[in-house]
C-alpha cells in the first residue's frame, strides 16, 4: 500500500487533518483570519503539515462553524469560543453518563 492509498482509507475519519486553511475558510464561508483567531483563542488547534502549513479536520471544521454562527449573531470571538468549548463538554459529559446509565442497567438485568 502507498502513502496515497493510505490517505483514502481516512476519508471517513473526522480527525484527519485533510484541509488546507484556505479550504477550509472557502467551506465555512469566512476568512482564514477568522480561523487564525480562533486558533489563538485555543479554540482549535490545526495540525500542522510537513511544510508547517496549517491542516483542518472535518471535526474542528463543525466546531468553526459553531463559533462563526455565534460571532455573526454578535457574539464576540472569545465569548463564541468559551460557549463552544462548554458545549463539547456537556455534550461530552451527557455521552459519558449515558455510558455510565447502560453500564449499570446491564449490570442490574444480569443480576
Amino acid at each position: 500500500m502507498t502513502a496515497t492509498d493510505d490517505s483514502y482509507g481516512r476519508l471517513d475519519d473526522d480527525d484527519y487533518p485533510a484541509y488546507t486553511v484556505g479550504r477550509a475558510a472557502d467551506m465555512l464561508g469566512t476568512t482564514q483570519s477568522f480561523l487564525r483567531a480562533i486558533g489563538e483563542a485555543r479554540l482549535i488547534t490545526p495540525l500542522r503539515s510537513d511544510g508547517g502549513h496549517r491542516r483542518y479536520s472535518r471535526y474542528q471544521l463543525r466546531i468553526a462553524a459553531r463559533a462563526r454562527e455565534l460571532v455573526d449573531q454578535g457574539t464576540p470571538i472569545d465569548a463564541a469560543c468559551r460557549i463552544v468549548i462548554l458545549e463539547d463538554q456537556l455534550k461530552e459529559a451527557q455521552r459519558i453518563n449515558a455510558e455510565h446509565r447502560r453500564t449499570a442497567s446491564q449490570h442490574t438485568a444480569g443480576v
